[in-house]
């Protein structure tokens, strides 16, 4: 089941990839049917480093991520520091609230040296495979216009140099805080891709630190605003002809696949070992009755009349729900890990 096409009883495909941190899972990716790479969380590699790592040592990581999933899509998403995740050879001035201070695209944006340096890394590693190029934490269209200026900055420099790289990547934007969903109609126009990253988007939403064991039980997937705002940056990569991918952990929930099937999301990105059941899943499900019962959702008020329906409906189609393990997705226990 795990290497057929996640496509639905009426015909319609869904891309599903894997999540990744590390070279290492590339292999598992591939072997649970992975058709791609849809999010490479690259900061680890700068985490498990005792300094900066070098230039040619993300190039040699990166190509081989490429090399070995090719001409399967591998997405890259460019450093996404701060808040829980510190760089040890970086020293950061301690910030009240972390998880809105100088992280992902910020931190990038003010360390140029060590933005160009992966930029430059990425660009050479593209003509080893398909690479695709994505900016975390996108709250407006001046921070991606400054990260796209530096890439093409660097693009010149290789230019200079002589070194071959994609010259047409594609290049993407993050959607996790609500400004962006907000002006996804104006980002659309710049993005050649959008993916949206649903655990800070939830965190962002609905003001749930989901690190927090008191209110951790806040922290809802089906809440209706948030399913709106999936809808919203759906119809404005619609418009502007361009596609959007799902990467949070909503993407390994079956109880989320009928629902983000009906918005209609073109790609999930996923943990790896989740892929068999959410393809398993996807393969029973008809895309018309997703939209139709999707207009049913949209009627309800709470975010427990919304999965209360939709745990019913997917019981339907996989009795065994309930035991169903996928990844560490607990919303009744506690937030999921980051992404």
């Amino acid at each position: 089941m795990s290497h057929l096409p996640a496509e639905t009883v009426d015909g319609y495909r869904v891309a599903v990839n894997a999540n990744i941190e590390f070279l290492e899972e590339v292999v598992s990716a591939k072997d649970n049917g992975a058709e791609g790479i849809g999010l490479y969380r690259t900061e680890f590699l700068y985490i498990r480093n005792k300094g900066i790592p070098y230039e040619e040592e993300l190039f040699e990581d990166y190509r081989e991520v490429a090399e070995i999933m090719a001409p399967a899509p591998v997405t890259i998403r460019t450093l996404d520091i701060g808040g829980d995740k510190i760089l040890p050879a970086q020293t950061l001035s301690v910030e009240a609230n972390p998880a809105l201070g100088l992280r992902a695209i910020r931190f990038c944006l003010q360390k140029p040296d060590i933005f160009k340096s992966q930029l430059r890394a990425i660009l050479r590693a593209s003509v080893y495979g398909n690479i695709k190029v994505m900016f975390p934490m996108i709250s407006g269209i001046q921070e991606f216009i400054e990260a796209r200026k530096i890439l093409e900055n660097v693009m010149k420099s290789l230019d200079k140099d002589k070194v071959d790289y994609d010259k047409d990547i594609k290049v993407g934007a993050m959607i996790e805080i609500p400004s962006a969903v907000i002006v996804s109609d104006i980002l659309a126009e710049h993005a050649d891709f959008f993916s949206i990253g649903t655990n800070d988007l939830i965190q962002y939403s609905l003001a749930i630190d989901r690190a927090n064991e008191h209110v951790a039980y806040m922290y809802q997937p089906h809440h209706p605003a948030l399913i709106r705002m999936i809808m919203q940056v759906v119809k404005s990569a619609k418009k502007a002809g361009i596609k959007v991918a799902l990467c949070g952990e909503m993407a390994g929930d079956p109880l989320c696949t009928s629902l983000l099937l009906g918005i209609g999301i073109d790609e999930l990105s996923l943990t790896s070992g989740n892929i068999p059941l959410i393809k398993k899943v996807l393969r029973s499900l008809s895309k018309k009755e997703a939209e139709k019962e999707l207009k049913k959702i949209l009627k309800f008020e709470t975010s427990d009349k919304i999965r209360d329906f939709i745990h019913k409906r997917t019981k339907d189609h996989l009795p065994n729900v309930d035991e169903a393990k996928y990844g560490n997705t607990d919303y009744q226990n506690g937030a999921p890990a980051g992404q």
